[in-house]
């Protein structure tokens, strides 16, 4: 008992020399007050983050009549996508043009092929958000066209990104008049789809005989542009839809707001285009019976035959396939059309 009082009597004096220690410290009396500081500079408005989106992002409802109409074009519903390695993927993929014409995409490596491909849509054809400004509508392909199957470089104006695909594939060996056999090892000889390109500015088939000229339509400014993409009609027709006729009650209607501008007559013209058509259509027919007759087509199929065959036979079914899948039946460029097919029907036995 004795021991904790006298632990007690510690532990008290130890606090009162405590607190009497902290008693004797005071703080002494203010200083002068200090001059004030500087001020800083404002800092400078960042940029208002809609400004650029606005350029482009209007309330003009232009981008989405753009979207819309594209929603039902050939190339956003029917450009076989899904064909994307090698040389299909240059033209039947986004990312395959684009890695083609800047170099990042060879199409001729082993296994070249495109992950995740994408069809033919506005990053395509457009720089779409290098710049978040209306530059970003400039193309991403302009300029002269490199073609196969000739050495003709020719130029398009804007319509050079459509003629960069829509050209006839490479054929080698090539047939030339007079020159070796060609052998044909399946039934895709030719040019392949989309020769459009080659009958516009009149090169790239085979030509025998002589007399070749081109028609208007090949000097036209902007080529393609200027007709597939002019005024809509809705979605159906021109604008991103780049159709050029519609079908209206079971007819085919014509989208003439590209040719107003140099057919004053638009039902004459209307008139004059039809006719050409039947007569082309019937040129074509005179060919393939030929082609039939010798065994290089068969009847009822566009198909060629494989075999050892003549030059000029083998650019007959060159030029019949060409032609054919041109689908413009001479609209295209009607003088050169018409004097293809004659001198081919001609040089036929």
């Amino acid at each position: 008992m004795k021991k904790l009082q006298k632990l007690s009597l510690a532990m008290a004096i130890i606090l009162m020399a405590s607190l009497s220690f902290v008693s004797c410290t005071k703080e002494g009396p203010a200083g002068l007050p200090g001059k004030d500081g500087k001020d800083g500079e404002d800092g400078i408005n960042g940029q208002d983050g809609t400004a650029g989106c606005i350029a482009c992002h209007d309330n003009s409802q232009d981008l989405f009549a753009k979207t819309i109409q594209w929603e039902n074009s050939t190339h956003a519903t029917g450009g076989n996508f899904e064909r994307n390695t090698g040389d299909c993927a240059t033209c039947h993929t986004s990312q395959g043009f684009l890695g083609f014409h800047d170099g990042s995409y060879d199409p001729t490596a082993d296994g070249a092929a495109i992950s995740n491909p994408n069809p033919p849509n506005c990053y395509t054809c457009h720089k779409v958000h290098d710049t978040y400004t209306p530059e970003d509508w400039q193309l991403t392909m302009t300029g002269a066209v490199t073609m196969y199957n000739t050495t003709q470089t020719p130029d398009f104006g804007t319509g050079s990104q459509c003629a960069s695909c829509h050209q006839g594939r490479e054929v080698n060996p090539f047939p030339a008049e007079g020159g070796a056999e060609i052998t044909i090892t399946n039934t895709r000889y030719g040019v392949h789809h989309g020769p459009q390109a080659n009958v516009v500015k009149g090169t790239g088939l085979f030509e025998p005989g002589t007399g070749y000229a081109n028609g208007a339509h090949s000097n036209i400014d902007n080529t393609c542009v200027t007709c597939h993409m002019a005024e809509a009609y809705g979605t159906q027709a021109g604008g991103h839809t780049m159709y050029l006729g519609y079908e209206y009650h079971g007819s085919t209607v014509l989208n003439t707001a590209g040719c107003v501008a140099c057919h004053s007559d638009i039902d004459g013209m209307l008139v004059a285009t039809e006719a050409l058509q039947e007569e082309v259509a019937a040129m074509l027919a005179e060919l393939k019976g030929k082609l039939d007759a010798i065994g290089a087509m068969n009847e009822g199929s566009d198909n060629s035959v494989a075999g050892t065959y003549s030059p000029e036979v083998a650019g007959a079914v060159l030029n019949y396939k060409a032609l054919t899948e041109d689908r413009s039946l001479g609209v295209h460029n009607p003088t050169y059309v018409k004097k293809v097919l004659q001198n081919t029907i001609d040089v036929l036995p």
